[in-house]
C-alpha cells in the first residue's frame, strides 16, 4: 500500500465562499486528522471513467486514483453492486454461491500454489491479517520492510509504515532496509537490496529475533516507485525463506493489471509469494480487501486462531469483485495498461530533454514515477509540490511520493487512453515550464 502526501486544507486564494464554508465545516466535524489534497481543495460531485467533475461542472483528468481501477462509476460495477444490495447482503457464516464464485475466479488469476482466499474490507486489514498468519505459521516475530514503506493504518500495519509514522514508529523486532532505488548511484541501492535483506536478518539474529516475513509493495510506491531487477528480488526472498520466514507481496498498488504484464506486480519478478494482499483497486471504490495464501500456512492458524470479518467477503462485495474482474478481462484493460502505459512513458521521457529538473522517469504499465531535482532537496520538494498544484489548476490530478517528496506519482484508472496520455504530458510540460 501507499500513502500519498496531502496538504492541509487551508483555503488558497482561489477558494470560493462555498468551498471555504465546506472546509470550515469539515474542520469542525472531522477534526485535524483529516486532510485534503491541494492548496485549493476540489469539491467533487461526480465521476465517470477517467474523469472527475467539481460542483461548478469543471472536468478533471484523473491521473492519480487507482482505487477506481476500472474507471469511476463503471456501469457494470454499479449494476452488480445495486443488484446484489437489493437482493441479499449478509456475511460469510451463511452459505452463499456468489462468495464462492468470486473466490474461485480471483484464485484463478493467481499461481496455483496459492489456494485459499480470506476477505477483508481494506488493504490495511489484509496486511494486518497477513502478518498475523506469517507470525503464527513461522513462530517468528520480525518483519522486514523498506525504509519508507506504507502498508496500512491498523496498529500493526502502521508500525510497518515508516512513510506515515517515521522510522521511530517501527518496533525493535522489525527491520527496515533501503528500497531498491534504481536511480541514485546508477542503481547501486537496487543491486544491494538482497544484501541489505540478508544483513537485516543477521542483525535480527544477533538480537535473538527471527524473521517471520519480508513484506514488500511490488512497485515500492511510497519509496518513490521503483521496478528493480527480478534476480535481486528473488534473491531477497530466498534469504528470508532460508531464515525461516515467508514472502508477503503487497499488491494494493501494483495489482489488478496496473503494470501491464499480467494481473499481479510480483509476477514481474517471477516471484512465488507465500501470501498476497489486496485492497483499493479490488472493488473499484467499494471497500474491499483480500489475503491469498498457501493452504499450509493457515491450517494451524484456522484451527487455533480462526478468522472472521463481519463485512469482509459479503455478497455485495463479492458481486462487485466479480464485476471488476470481468471488466478487466472483457475490456482488455491489462493490454491497455501495457500499450497506453508504454506510450505515456515515451511522452513523459521526452520531457527530460526539455526540462533539466526531470532527472528520471520510471514506469511499468500505467504506473509512473517522475523524479524532479534542483540545487537541493528542499527546493526539489517545493517544486514538485508546485507542479502538482499547477497541474490541478490546469485540470489534471496527480500526486507526489518518496522520502524526499520529489517524485511525481502518476497512477490513472486502467481505461486511460492515448489522448488522455497526451493531455497529461502537455499539462506536465506547461507546469514544468515555470522553471
Amino acid at each position: 500500500m501507499s500513502q500519498s502526501s496531502p496538504v492541509n486544507a487551508v483555503a488558497g486564494a482561489g477558494t470560493s465562499a462555498s468551498e471555504q464554508a465546506l472546509l470550515e465545516r469539515r474542520a469542525r466535524l472531522l477534526g485535524p486528522t483529516y486532510r485534503a489534497f491541494y492548496r485549493n481543495p476540489i469539491h467533487l460531485v461526480r465521476g465517470s471513467g477517467v474523469w472527475l467533475y467539481d460542483a461548478g461542472g469543471r472536468r478533471y483528468l484523473d491521473a492519480y486514483n487507482n482505487v477506481a481501477s476500472v474507471g469511476h462509476c463503471h456501469p457494470r460495477v454499479v449494476e452488480a453492486l445495486s443488484g446484489q444490495a437489493a437482493t441479499l447482503n449478509t456475511h460469510t457464516r451463511y452459505l452463499s454461491e456468489i462468495i464462492l464464485d468470486y473466490a474461485e475466479k480471483l484464485l484463478g488469476t493467481l499461481p496455483s500454489h496459492l489456494g485459499h482466499a480470506m476477505f477483508t474490507c481494506t488493504g490495511s486489514e489484509a496486511n494486518d491479517l497477513a502478518v498475523r498468519i506469517a507470525q503464527h505459521s513461522t513462530g517468528n516475530t520480525g518483519v522486514i520492510i523498506t525504509d519508507f514503506a506504507y502498508h496500512g493504518a491498523t496498529i500493526a500495519t502502521a508500525q510497518l509504515s515508516p512513510a506515515a509514522t517515521g522510522a521511530k514508529g517501527v518496533p525493535s523486532h522489525h527491520r527496515t532496509v533501503a528500497a531498491p532505488d534504481t536511480f541514485r548511484g546508477h542503481g547501486a541501492a537496487a543491486g544491494g537490496f538482497a544484501r541489505n535483506v540478508a544483513a537485516a536478518i543477521e542483525d535480527m539474529r544477533a538480537h535473538g529475533i527471527r524473521p517471520a516475513a519480508l513484506l514488500v509493495d511490488s512497485a515500492f510506491s511510497s519509496d518513490g516507485i521503483f521496478f528493480p531487477d527480478a534476480a535481486v528480488m528473488r534473491e531477497a526472498a530466498d534469504h528470508v525463506r532460508k531464515a525461516g520466514g515467508i514472502l508477503i507481496a503487497d499488491e494494493v498498488q501494483s495489482g489488478f493489471g496496473r503494470l501491464g504484464q499480467g494481473m499481479w506486480g510480483f509476477a514481474n519478478y517471477r516471484l512465488e509469494p507465500d501470501i498476497v494482499t489486496m485492497g483499493k483497486p479490488i472493488g473499484d471504490g467499494h471497500p474491499m480487501g483480500a489475503v491469498i495464501v498457501r493452504p499450509k500456512l493457515v491450517s494451524s492458524f484456522g484451527s487455533n486462531t480462526g478468522y472472521f470479518n463481519t463485512f469482509g467477503g459479503n455478497p455485495v462485495a463479492a458481486a462487485v469483485g466479480l464485476a471488476v474482474l470481468e471488466v478487466i478481462e472483457g475490456e482488455g484493460l491489462i493490454e491497455n495498461a501495457r500499450t497506453v502505459g508504454a506510450y505515456t512513458g515515451e511522452l513523459l521521457s521526452a520531457l527530460q530533454s526539455r526540462h533539466g529538473m526531470v532527472a528520471d522517469v520510471r514506469h511499468n504499465g500505467l504506473y509512473f514515477g517522475v523524479e524532479l531535482v534542483a540545487q537541493d532537496e528542499a527546493t526539489a520538494a517545493a517544486r514538485t509540490s508546485a507542479v502538482v498544484e499547477a497541474m490541478r489548476e490546469d485540470g489534471v490530478l496527480i500526486s507526489s511520493c518518496g522520502p524526499r517528496g520529489n517524485v511525481l506519482k502518476i497512477r490513472p484508472p486502467l481505461p486511460f487512453a492515448r489522448d488522455n496520455a497526451e493531455q497529461l504530458a502537455e499539462t506536465l510540460d506547461r507546469a514544468l515550464s515555470q522553471w
